[in-house]
């Protein structure tokens, strides 16, 4: 006799997610949605774990590959020493002060940073983090890809206490891993494991992605998951493109607004300033828009992807996110998008006092 599709339900496995399940063990806020208006301003509680305070950032277009964090080091305080199977990617926020890391048995490292500094955790490595002032607090704002280890191996014990050493990752002998001078290679790829400070590195010119901007990608302590730190000129905007999930875009510099949308959805719209962290849908298509007075700077904290990368990983990434829809990828030229689209970047221009720059790029820019 047949089961009736009743039984049939009930036998049914519950779905387990590790990853939200050790995330309300933390007691610490959850964020959700589009975007943080100023990671600055986030709300954060006493982290038992890190030892310091902090808040989860779980937006919407991460996919469940990756997650974010705020955390707070108080005046004079230190972190507990980590150790994580995921990988993580640490931006300072505010403050400054020195990480050591370290392997089993093996020497430390330590080396300094501050507001601006940007550097990779080695895999499964040990670390910790310690405020250099006695007066200021020290916030730092990291990517990591817990939710995706966490759900990959389902044992937290894995996780966290274990005592493999990725010697390829991170050798405790190479004096330079955390130096300041990085290897370039390709126009604009620089594999490196700590830089100084976001806001002053040398850039390249893209001009694939239009408006006369710049751009450098990095690949950092040989991870799958990467960063990059493009910039753009005031009265200009990117085009629009689409990509898979998880890239948290934060602002460094200037302000603006992005546009998000699914193909043939409606348009929504992301005000940003510095501080700010929007991480688009994957496959939505998004453009970036320069409405302020000063050049625009962002840092994308993100998966890594493509040949420029050591241990590339591709989730939904779709076809060239660099090349134009009329060729199969991913990519808005400026002759193809909705007219309203740039109406509307002279209008918000014009009400902030400024001007297109967009003439010598736009077909139908009035500032010729």
């Amino acid at each position: 006799m047949a089961e009736t599709s009743d039984k049939k339900q009930s036998q049914r496995v519950e779905s387990i997610d590790t990853y939200r399940i050790w995330q309300e063990t933390q007691k610490i806020p959850r964020i959700t949605g589009f975007y943080i208006e100023d990671i600055n301003k986030v709300e954060v509680e006493p982290w038992e774990l890190k030892g310091g305070l902090g808040a989860f950032i779980n937006l919407d277009g991460t996919g469940g590959i990756n997650d974010a964090y705020v955390c707070v080091i108080p005046p004079g305080e230190k972190l507990g020493p980590q150790r994580h199977l995921y990988e993580e990617m640490v931006y300072i926020v505010r403050g400054s002060g020195a990480t050591t890391v370290w392997q089993e048995k093996g020497r430390k490292q330590t080396f300094e940073w501050q507001a601006g500094s940007f550097f990779a955790i080695p895999l499964n490595a040990h670390y910790q983090h310690y405020n250099g002032s006695g007066r200021d607090p020290v916030r730092y704002f990291a990517v990591t890809s817990a939710p995706l280890v966490m759900n990959l191996f389902h044992n937290l014990d894995f996780v966290f206490d274990n005592r493999f050493v990725f010697l390829e990752r991170f050798d405790p002998n190479d004096d330079d891993y955390f130096s300041r001078e990085g290897k370039v290679w390709g126009p604009r790829n620089t594999i490196i494991n700590f830089i100084a400070n976001v806001n002053t590195i040398n850039l390249t010119s893209w001009k694939q992605r239009g408006a006369g901007g710049f751009n450098m990608h990095f690949d950092l302590a040989s991870q799958s998951m990467a960063a990059h730190i493009s910039q753009f000129p005031v009265g200009s905007y990117k085009k629009a493109h689409r990509h898979g999930p998880g890239a948290h875009v934060t602002i460094l510099s200037g302000q603006g607004y992005t546009l998000l949308w699914q193909e043939g959805g409606e348009r929504i719209r992301v005000d940003w300033k510095p501080g700010s962290v929007v991480v688009p849908p994957s496959q939505w298509f998004h453009q970036h828009f320069n409405s302020g007075t000063v050049p625009v700077r962002y840092l994308a904290l993100r998966k890594g992807g493509g040949g420029r990368f050591k241990y590339p990983i591709n989730f939904n990434d779709g076809e060239g996110p660099g090349t134009s829809i009329k060729e199969g990828g991913g990519q808005i030229e400026y002759e193809d998008e909705d007219l309203q689209i740039h109406r509307d970047f002279e209008a918000a221009l014009a009400k902030a006092g400024g001007r297109c720059a967009m003439g010598s790029y736009h077909p139908h820019c009035t500032e010729k």
